[in-house]
């Protein structure tokens, strides 16, 4: 497959993780989302703290959204690995139940 396929499968795996997720809330437009900087927030800023913070103590590092959007970006560019995007979700996943 090219890059640009296998960067969209990526992309897609991220988004349908924040689309089935009453916790997670993407928040770019459907038109306007990017396949390699995935954005979201979660329910409170208090809870993105945490999830950040407990993001990074598994090696999940660059979390944190831009300062002038805040929430979480996840980014995926060309080098970082499907399995990778596989072990996020799982991870989102096993946050949202512990959390929510």
């Amino acid at each position: 497959p090219t890059i640009e396929k296998m960067n969209r499968e990526k992309a897609e795996l991220l988004y349908q993780a924040i689309e089935n997720s009453d916790f997670y809330k993407g928040h770019a437009r459907f038109d306007s989302r990017s396949i390699m900087n995935i954005t979201f927030n979660l329910p409170t800023p208090e809870l993105e703290a945490q999830f950040i913070r407990e993001a990074t103590a598994v090696s999940f590092d660059g979390l944190k959204g831009h300062r002038s959007v805040g929430g979480c970006r996840a980014s995926i560019y060309n080098a970082f690995p499907r399995e990778g995007v596989e072990k996020l979700v799982d991870f989102m996943v096993s946050f949202e139940k512990a959390n929510s």
